[in-house]
């Protein structure tokens, strides 16, 4: 039987019915008349080939066919009955979900100390699984196999929602010793060797070519629009990995402020104002429309937003 064809309000009707064993006062429980309960009664006769109520000296008694319907009917309409109510706010404090975030280093380093810290006084049983933008891919962001993805993106899907975390300037870490540390400016900046740190997107990176400016991002695009090019000694894809590098004497990291001073009480690193105007940039997080109203996800969402403004 095709059950497109079948008026599931007989199984209320069954369900109020087997448990009245009157068709009065079944009738009066649902709010119809007597004649529409019977006519009801009647077409559940059809359905189940069984007369399912029997008139007995005792009343209404039901046949060993609605005595195994019982629990099944009532079990259907439960389930029926909870899928349609509102759902129910997300318990974090209780819960032990585990949520997959894709986020560059950059993020890591800069937004999850906090973030952590408040997910174990606020949600001490929730993980959080972060992976490397290498780790995803759209199509896994899309089909919901990863909660968010919080990066820079040069492009995005459109069927994605987005949120800006923040926006973040650019500052230049060099070590103690550089001597271009003194009266820093544009001059002493293109004289000096660089590290270029960058991880836009998601997906396995390629090889970078120096010479591709519109490739090499922000910093660059910077220099470029004033007439000018530095020297790129070191290409990395992680910022941790870059501001080790800037104890080097000869090199000159330009990254974004928030992970700069990360390396404020680093007495071997000064931070430094580029000597050139750079535009700011976006760190997003990006979701799936299939979780935009889960009520676990939007609760991450509104707390790594809450987070993020607390972030010097």
């Amino acid at each position: 039987m095709n059950i497109s064809r079948i008026d599931l309000n007989l199984l209320v009707y069954l369900d109020v019915l087997l448990r009245e064993r009157n068709v009065t006062k079944a009738a009066s429980q649902l709010g119809i008349s007597q004649p529409a309960m019977s006519n009801g009664l009647k077409r559940l006769r059809e359905l189940f080939n069984d007369p399912l109520l029997v008139r007995t000296s005792e009343g209404m008694t039901p046949t060993e066919r609605a005595t195994e319907l019982e629990p099944q009917v009532r079990a259907v309409l439960a389930d029926i009955e909870k899928a349609v109510q509102p759902r129910e706010d997300f318990d974090a404090n209780g819960s032990e979900r585990v949520f997959r975030i894709m986020a560059s280093d950059y993020a890591e380093s800069t937004l999850f100390p906090k973030l952590l810290k408040r997910l174990r006084n606020d949600a001490p049983g929730v993980t959080l699984d972060i992976m490397t933008p290498s780790d995803v891919s759209f199509l896994d962001v899309e089909q919901g196999k990863v909660d968010m993805v919080i990066n820079r993106f040069d492009s995005m899907p459109q069927s994605f929602h987005q949120l800006t975390v923040w926006r973040d300037s650019f500052s230049c870490l060099m070590s103690k010793k550089n001597p271009a540390r003194h009266d820093f400016d544009l001059e002493k900046y293109l004289q000096s060797k660089h590290v270029w740190v960058s991880k836009t997107g998601m997906g396995v990176g390629v090889g970078v070519n120096p010479s591709d400016v519109q490739r090499l991002g922000w910093v660059d695009e910077a220099l470029a629009k004033a007439g000018h090019k530095r020297e790129i000694t070191v290409f990395t894809r992680h910022y941790q990995a870059a501001m080790l590098l800037a104890e080097q004497k000869d090199l000159v990291v330009t990254i974004p402020s928030r992970a700069a001073r990360l390396q404020s009480k680093n007495s071997r690193v000064v931070i430094k104002e580029p000597p050139f105007e750079i535009p700011p940039l976006e760190l997003k997080m990006a979701w799936s429309p299939l979780l935009q109203n889960n009520p676990a996800h939007q609760w991450l969402r509104r707390l790594i937003a809450e987070v993020a403004k607390t972030v010097d």
